[in-house]
């Protein structure tokens, strides 16, 4: 069986053809990258998104000679509203990490309703302000997963799965049904939102491609992650370092709390199937590879990403050199938004080895931050840490990550887990694997890295405490 997979992240869309026994077989890619037209903006265009959904699909199906399947996978709660008739986007398609409904969000606060901007649901909101105030319009609204199976099925069906649809913020508190008090608060009319699936079972034919192969699988990128990566039972855990980090750990049922633990992880489902929820929680972690991009595209020192392990590793530790990688504020534990990036210790000696190894060091322990809030609201302990994501290839940070967790990372052999998270949950589908023994037995690391050493984390504790609340009027804001 071969299963094309559209896997749709922050920088572009890759289109990959994976079979069971022998991973992914084809693989293209096309960049679509997001604009920020002022600070804290992230917007994109979502036509140009649906040119390369389709024009990387075509290829890569091409390549294989035909597919019997497709999954979708994709970065969660970036929105867009189109026309239902037309097809077309009436505004730019809005980025996850976009913040100008904070004001939105402060306001709904006051009557009670907790939203934070990450969510779809305020963001929903403004783009039908702009384009349907009088709410007269026959437009829909979604998230990517929801554009991308619009546009292979040629408008055919509007659809969202239910690892994506707990990121809107618009359902009720057990995901079974949208909130009508939230609804009415920020006049979504309930048409205009896609119909909720299960993460795995065929939904529709993706008509816009040859053969039109059935969409059977559709996961948040970090639920197909999750998956891709093997995590299955309660306890196993995975981390995906990519411009930001997220923790996901599997749990036996719905954590406890309603919307945020005490560690400051959330509830997740991890994958719908047969009508029942998966869960389990999740960690964030605003930027990681973001610091890195930072350190390439921004100060100069370092010619790529990849380039930051040799000039880390040029030295032996950072010479008292700390970094906080709060560049987006700090998300678990103490989500403060007013909290900004910080380089402490500095001394004449401290040179560009120094300040990159601080930079990965950094991320590491805001990881092992994340692992600490998640075994606190989980209630589980994590052995040990599956890890992708394009910093999952720096042996720096990962052994910085080993030693800052005190525990081994697991390297995963597709550094986009997403991918092959998306081929499980189609293939389950089908058939192509039976159940959760199957997908469990696939899990073999390219690399276990053991812990070799250990941080000082109280001296970490305390270092955090220099970046937060920079901007207090910012870290007073909470969802």
């Amino acid at each position: 069986m071969k299963i094309l997979v559209i896997d749709v992240g922050t920088s572009g869309v890759r289109a990959a053809v994976v079979e069971p026994g022998r991973g992914v077989v084809h693989s293209r890619r096309q960049e679509v990258l997001p604009s920020s037209p002022e600070p804290g903006l992230v917007e994109f265009d979502a036509t140009e998104l649906a040119g390369a959904v389709l024009a990387v699909a075509h290829d890569a199906i091409s390549d294989a000679g035909g597919v019997d399947a497709v999954g979708i996978a994709n970065q969660r709660a970036s929105t867009i509203v189109w026309d239902r008739e037309t097809g077309r986007p009436v505004g730019p398609g809005l980025g996850w990490q976009d913040l100008r409904t904070v004001v939105a969000c402060l306001t709904l606060a006051g009557q009670g309703i907790r939203m934070a901007p990450n969510a779809a649901a305020t963001k929903i909101a403004h783009l039908l302000d702009l384009a349907d105030p009088d709410r007269t319009r026959d437009l829909c609204a979604g998230t990517v997963d929801s554009w991308v199976a619009w546009t292979l099925s040629g408008g055919g069906v509007h659809v969202t799965d239910a690892t994506n649809v707990a990121l809107y913020g618009l359902r009720t508190e057990d995901q079974t049904d949208w909130h009508p008090a939230v609804l009415d608060a920020l006049r979504i009319p309930v048409g205009v939102l896609p119909t909720v699936v299960d993460s795995i079972g065929a939904i529709g034919e993706a008509s816009a491609l040859p053969g039109a192969p059935p969409i059977a699988g559709i996961l948040g990128d970090q639920q197909a992650s999750l998956l891709g990566q093997g995590c299955v039972r309660p306890g196993q855990a995975k981390i995906t370092f990519g411009t930001g980090g997220m923790l996901d750990l599997c749990l036996e049922e719905r954590p406890a709390f309603a919307t945020q633990g005490t560690g400051g992880t959330f509830p997740i489902v991890t994958r719908g199937q047969g009508g029942a929820r998966r869960w389990g929680l999740e960690a964030v972690m605003l930027a990681a590879g973001t610091n890195v991009e930072w350190l390439r595209d921004d100060l100069g020192i370092i010619d790529s990403a990849a380039h930051s392990h040799e000039v880390a590793a040029a030295c032996a530790d950072t010479g008292g050199v700390a970094y906080v990688p709060a560049l987006l504020g700090l998300g678990t534990p103490t989500w403060d938004y007013g909290a900004r990036g910080a380089l402490l210790g500095l001394t004449r000696g401290s040179g560009r080895p120094q300040i990159v190894r601080a930079v990965l060091e950094g991320i590491a322990q805001r990881a092992a931050d994340l692992v600490e809030a998640a075994e606190t609201d989980g209630g589980l302990a994590i052995a040990t840490l599956r890890v992708d994501g394009g910093m999952s290839a720096n042996p720096t940070f990962v052994q910085a990550l080993a030693d800052a967790t005190g525990r081994p990372v697991e390297v995963s052999p597709e550094r986009e887990a997403t991918t092959v998270g998306g081929a499980f949950a189609a293939g389950l589908a089908l058939g192509a694997w039976a159940d959760d023994d199957d997908i469990a037995a696939t899990w073999a690391p390219t690399e276990v890295v053991e812990p070799v050493g250990s941080f000082d984390r109280e001296r970490w504790a305390d270092t955090l405490t220099r970046a937060e609340r920079w901007f207090p009027e910012l870290s007073a804001i909470s969802f």
